[in-house]
């Protein structure tokens, strides 16, 4: 399964300890894969949202793994560390069909 996670930065947010923080999500034993990414350079369409300032994909093994990353002990220190640098976040959790 795949947890999507965008958010929305403040404006006088340290980037860098967000990414640093962020990264440290990827390193977790039960993902698979992951990667923190940033908005691409691409034309503006109707169906794109450009207003979000980074993306985390993370890949479980299992709906199961996902709901103890949830728990894990890192996953919080990321949302007590960072949570006052975002405005907004919505997540898109999604699995293979």
């Amino acid at each position: 399964m795949t947890h999507n996670v965008f958010f929305w930065l403040k404006e006088n947010t340290i980037n860098s300890k967000f990414e640093a923080e962020a990264k440290k999500l990827i390193e977790i034993d039960i993902v698979e894969s992951g990667s923190l990414r940033k908005l691409a350079e691409t034309p503006e369409r109707p169906v794109t949202d450009k207003t979000f300032t980074y993306h985390l994909c993370l890949e479980f093994e299992s709906i199961e793994n996902h709901n103890t990353y949830q728990g894990h002990e890192t996953h919080h220190s990321f949302v007590n560390e960072c949570k006052e640098m975002w405005d907004r976040v919505i997540v898109y959790d999604s699995k293979v069909i």
